[in-house]
């Protein structure tokens, strides 16, 4: 299972569009496992193996908490790449973090 779900995840991650945001829970349930939103967060942990880019950046917690930071590389990257975006970030919180919700189940 883990190898196709990693994948759905991924195919879903890459259509996030630029400045938009979406949470691991929403992916979940777009894949149709809506109790695996921690899957979907290991996923995002494994995704900067992949051959084409994953934008794990955009992907938060369901609260727009940037949970998933400490797999970037560095403790301010995820932060960066969203501010480079756009985006406002303090304290590890996404402000506007609705505003910003892109939801694969409305998009896609």
């Amino acid at each position: 299972m883990e190898p196709d779900f990693f994948q759905k995840v991924y195919n879903v991650v890459r259509m996030i569009p630029y400045g938009k945001v979406t949470s691991y829970g929403a992916i979940a349930r777009f894949c149709g496992s809506p109790q695996a939103a921690r899957m979907v967060g290991w996923a995002m942990n494994k995704s900067s193996g992949q051959k084409e880019f994953v934008p794990a950046h955009r992907v938060l917690n369901r609260n727009g908490m940037l949970t998933g930071k400490h797999y970037f590389g560095g403790p301010d990257t995820m932060k960066e790449l969203l501010e480079s975006e756009g985006h406002k970030v303090v304290e590890d919180q996404l402000i506007d973090f609705e505003k910003h919700f892109w939801d694969p189940m409305k998009e896609l």
